[in-house]
Protein backbone atom coordinates (compact mmCIF):
# COMPACT_ATOMS: atom_id res chain seq x y z
CA UNK A 1 0.00 0.00 0.00
CA UNK A 2 1.38 3.44 -0.96
CA UNK A 3 1.94 5.64 2.08
CA UNK A 4 -0.13 8.78 2.26
CA UNK A 5 1.19 12.13 1.72
CA UNK A 6 -0.65 14.21 3.82
CA UNK A 7 1.67 17.49 2.94
CA UNK A 8 3.80 18.41 0.12
CA UNK A 9 5.94 21.65 -0.46
CA UNK A 10 6.97 22.17 -3.89
CA UNK A 11 9.10 25.31 -5.15
CA UNK A 12 8.31 26.99 -1.92
CA UNK A 13 9.98 30.38 -2.28
CA UNK A 14 9.06 33.22 -0.45
CA UNK A 15 10.89 37.02 0.59
CA UNK A 16 10.43 40.01 2.13
CA UNK A 17 11.40 43.77 0.70
CA UNK A 18 12.63 45.50 3.27
CA UNK A 19 13.70 47.91 1.36
CA UNK A 20 15.30 45.67 -0.93
CA UNK A 21 14.60 41.87 -1.82
CA UNK A 22 15.31 39.41 0.88
CA UNK A 23 14.80 35.47 0.10
CA UNK A 24 13.86 33.70 3.24
CA UNK A 25 12.82 30.64 1.46
CA UNK A 26 14.24 29.30 -1.09
CA UNK A 27 12.99 26.49 -3.43
CA UNK A 28 11.62 23.99 -0.37
CA UNK A 29 10.55 20.86 -1.78
CA UNK A 30 9.38 17.65 0.87
CA UNK A 31 6.48 15.86 1.30
CA UNK A 32 5.60 14.32 4.86
CA UNK A 33 3.58 10.99 5.39
CA UNK A 34 1.03 9.91 7.79
CA UNK A 35 2.64 8.71 10.82
CA UNK A 36 5.65 10.35 10.20
CA UNK A 37 7.39 12.33 13.11
CA UNK A 38 9.84 14.88 12.04
CA UNK A 39 11.98 17.85 13.46
CA UNK A 40 12.64 21.00 11.50
CA UNK A 41 15.94 22.15 12.84
CA UNK A 42 18.41 25.11 11.85
CA UNK A 43 20.34 28.36 13.17
CA UNK A 44 18.00 31.53 14.26
CA UNK A 45 16.86 33.14 10.71
CA UNK A 46 17.19 29.37 8.78
CA UNK A 47 13.93 30.21 8.01
CA UNK A 48 12.22 27.71 9.60
CA UNK A 49 9.29 29.05 11.67
CA UNK A 50 8.67 31.12 8.37
CA UNK A 51 8.43 27.60 7.05
CA UNK A 52 5.85 26.80 9.28
CA UNK A 53 3.77 29.66 8.81
CA UNK A 54 3.63 28.69 5.41
CA UNK A 55 3.00 25.09 5.95
CA UNK A 56 -0.05 26.07 8.79
CA UNK A 57 -1.87 28.30 5.96
CA UNK A 58 -1.56 31.18 8.23
CA UNK A 59 0.92 32.74 5.41
CA UNK A 60 0.08 32.53 1.66
CA UNK A 61 2.05 35.19 0.50
CA UNK A 62 4.66 32.80 -1.35
CA UNK A 63 5.29 31.33 -4.31
CA UNK A 64 5.35 27.68 -4.93
CA UNK A 65 2.63 24.77 -4.22
CA UNK A 66 1.60 23.70 -1.12
CA UNK A 67 -0.66 20.82 -1.12
CA UNK A 68 -2.71 19.07 2.34
CA UNK A 69 -4.55 15.96 1.95
CA UNK A 70 -4.46 16.43 -1.57
CA UNK A 71 -5.99 19.58 -2.02
CA UNK A 72 -3.92 22.67 -3.14
CA UNK A 73 -3.88 25.58 -0.94
CA UNK A 74 -3.05 28.49 -3.29
CA UNK A 75 -6.33 29.98 -4.28
CA UNK A 76 -8.35 29.31 -0.83
CA UNK A 77 -10.20 32.08 0.84
CA UNK A 78 -8.92 33.04 3.97
CA UNK A 79 -12.61 31.35 5.32
CA UNK A 80 -11.61 27.90 3.77
CA UNK A 81 -8.32 28.55 4.86
CA UNK A 82 -9.25 28.91 8.75
CA UNK A 83 -11.69 25.74 8.01
CA UNK A 84 -8.48 23.73 6.98
CA UNK A 85 -6.52 24.92 10.18
CA UNK A 86 -9.44 24.05 12.51
CA UNK A 87 -9.98 20.60 11.13
CA UNK A 88 -6.76 19.05 9.57
CA UNK A 89 -3.71 20.90 11.58
CA UNK A 90 -3.59 20.88 15.49
CA UNK A 91 -1.24 23.51 16.73
CA UNK A 92 1.43 23.71 19.83
CA UNK A 93 3.50 26.34 20.51
CA UNK A 94 6.26 27.12 22.66
CA UNK A 95 3.48 29.38 24.84
CA UNK A 96 0.70 27.12 25.49
CA UNK A 97 -1.81 30.31 24.81
CA UNK A 98 -4.59 28.42 27.62
CA UNK A 99 -6.99 30.84 28.52
CA UNK A 100 -6.99 31.54 31.79
CA UNK A 101 -10.54 31.97 33.08
CA UNK A 102 -11.24 28.39 31.52
CA UNK A 103 -10.70 25.22 33.40
CA UNK A 104 -8.04 22.48 31.77
CA UNK A 105 -11.42 20.86 30.05
CA UNK A 106 -12.82 23.62 28.36
CA UNK A 107 -9.27 25.17 27.39
CA UNK A 108 -9.18 21.83 25.54
CA UNK A 109 -12.70 21.87 24.46
CA UNK A 110 -12.59 25.36 22.35
CA UNK A 111 -11.14 24.09 18.88
CA UNK A 112 -13.99 21.83 18.72
CA UNK A 113 -16.33 24.47 19.66
CA UNK A 114 -15.14 26.14 16.25
CA UNK A 115 -15.33 23.28 14.43
CA UNK A 116 -18.72 22.53 15.55
CA UNK A 117 -19.22 18.47 14.50
CA UNK A 118 -20.42 16.81 17.28
CA UNK A 119 -22.72 18.09 20.25
CA UNK A 120 -21.01 19.34 23.48
CA UNK A 121 -21.45 16.10 25.62
CA UNK A 122 -19.62 14.25 23.07
CA UNK A 123 -16.80 17.27 22.89
CA UNK A 124 -16.51 17.24 26.87
CA UNK A 125 -16.19 13.46 26.98
CA UNK A 126 -13.15 13.66 23.89
CA UNK A 127 -11.46 16.54 25.64
CA UNK A 128 -11.73 14.14 28.53
CA UNK A 129 -10.63 11.11 26.80
CA UNK A 130 -7.47 13.55 25.41
CA UNK A 131 -6.57 14.19 28.93
CA UNK A 132 -6.51 11.08 30.09
CA UNK A 133 -4.65 9.22 27.21
CA UNK A 134 -2.02 12.32 28.31
CA UNK A 135 -2.27 11.36 32.22
CA UNK A 136 -3.81 14.62 33.64
CA UNK A 137 -7.48 14.08 33.65
CA UNK A 138 -7.38 14.93 37.62
CA UNK A 139 -6.52 18.25 36.01
CA UNK A 140 -9.71 18.58 33.80
CA UNK A 141 -11.48 20.97 36.75
CA UNK A 142 -8.29 22.92 37.23
CA UNK A 143 -8.23 26.47 36.40
CA UNK A 144 -5.22 26.75 33.82
CA UNK A 145 -3.34 29.30 35.72
CA UNK A 146 -3.05 27.00 38.44
CA UNK A 147 -1.24 24.73 36.29
CA UNK A 148 2.48 23.90 36.43
CA UNK A 149 4.67 24.89 32.53
CA UNK A 150 4.63 21.25 32.05
CA UNK A 151 0.93 20.61 32.67
CA UNK A 152 -0.18 23.66 30.52
CA UNK A 153 1.61 22.37 27.88
CA UNK A 154 0.27 19.25 27.90
CA UNK A 155 -3.15 20.62 27.91
CA UNK A 156 -2.25 22.35 25.07
CA UNK A 157 -1.25 19.04 23.66
CA UNK A 158 -4.77 17.72 24.48
CA UNK A 159 -6.20 20.75 22.96
CA UNK A 160 -4.36 20.19 19.93
CA UNK A 161 -6.00 16.87 19.66
CA UNK A 162 -9.21 17.62 20.15
CA UNK A 163 -10.65 17.60 15.95
CA UNK A 164 -8.63 14.88 15.32
CA UNK A 165 -6.13 16.70 12.97
CA UNK A 166 -4.41 15.11 9.88
CA UNK A 167 -1.51 16.85 11.03
CA UNK A 168 0.25 18.19 14.34
CA UNK A 169 2.25 21.29 13.76
CA UNK A 170 4.66 22.34 16.76
CA UNK A 171 7.09 25.24 17.06
CA UNK A 172 9.41 24.94 19.79
CA UNK A 173 7.19 22.99 22.10
CA UNK A 174 9.86 22.05 24.76
CA UNK A 175 11.17 25.97 24.56
CA UNK A 176 9.75 26.58 27.62
CA UNK A 177 9.91 23.62 29.46
CA UNK A 178 13.45 21.90 31.85
CA UNK A 179 14.45 18.88 30.37
CA UNK A 180 12.10 16.43 32.56
CA UNK A 181 9.47 18.01 30.71
CA UNK A 182 10.89 18.27 27.69
CA UNK A 183 11.29 14.54 27.44
CA UNK A 184 7.67 14.17 28.75
CA UNK A 185 6.30 16.02 25.68
CA UNK A 186 8.54 13.93 23.63
CA UNK A 187 7.10 11.03 24.65
CA UNK A 188 3.84 12.00 24.41
CA UNK A 189 4.60 12.83 20.56
CA UNK A 190 5.80 9.51 20.17
CA UNK A 191 3.33 7.78 21.59
CA UNK A 192 1.02 10.23 19.52
CA UNK A 193 2.48 8.66 16.28
CA UNK A 194 3.42 5.17 17.54
CA UNK A 195 -0.34 4.41 19.14
CA UNK A 196 -2.37 6.75 17.14
CA UNK A 197 -0.78 7.14 14.01
CA UNK A 198 -0.47 11.06 14.40
CA UNK A 199 1.73 13.07 11.79
CA UNK A 200 3.74 15.79 13.94
CA UNK A 201 6.00 18.21 12.30
CA UNK A 202 7.96 19.57 14.82
CA UNK A 203 10.32 23.11 14.65
CA UNK A 204 13.16 22.90 17.35
CA UNK A 205 16.45 24.02 18.51
CA UNK A 206 16.75 21.20 20.56
CA UNK A 207 19.21 19.21 18.81
CA UNK A 208 18.92 16.34 21.62
CA UNK A 209 14.97 16.46 20.94
CA UNK A 210 15.53 16.26 17.02
CA UNK A 211 17.70 13.12 17.10
CA UNK A 212 14.93 11.08 18.16
CA UNK A 213 12.19 11.87 15.79
CA UNK A 214 11.83 9.59 12.85
CA UNK A 215 13.47 11.96 10.49
CA UNK A 216 14.83 15.18 10.77
CA UNK A 217 14.82 18.30 7.73
CA UNK A 218 17.79 20.58 8.27
CA UNK A 219 17.61 24.42 7.17
CA UNK A 220 20.07 26.72 6.34
CA UNK A 221 20.20 30.32 4.79
CA UNK A 222 16.31 29.55 4.04
CA UNK A 223 16.96 26.56 1.95
CA UNK A 224 16.92 22.36 3.54
CA UNK A 225 20.00 21.05 3.30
Amino acid sequence: MAERIVLEARSVYKSFRDPVKIDVLKDITFNVTAGEYIAVIGRSGSGKSTLLYILSTMDTDYTGDLIIDGSKIGNKSTDELAAIRNEKIGFVFQFHYLLNEFTALKNVMLPGFKLNKVSEAELEHNAYEHLKDLGIEKLALKMAHQLSGGEKQRVAIARAMINDPLILMCDEPTGNLDSKNADVVFNIFKELTESFNKTLLVVTHDLEFAKKTSRIIEMDDGRII
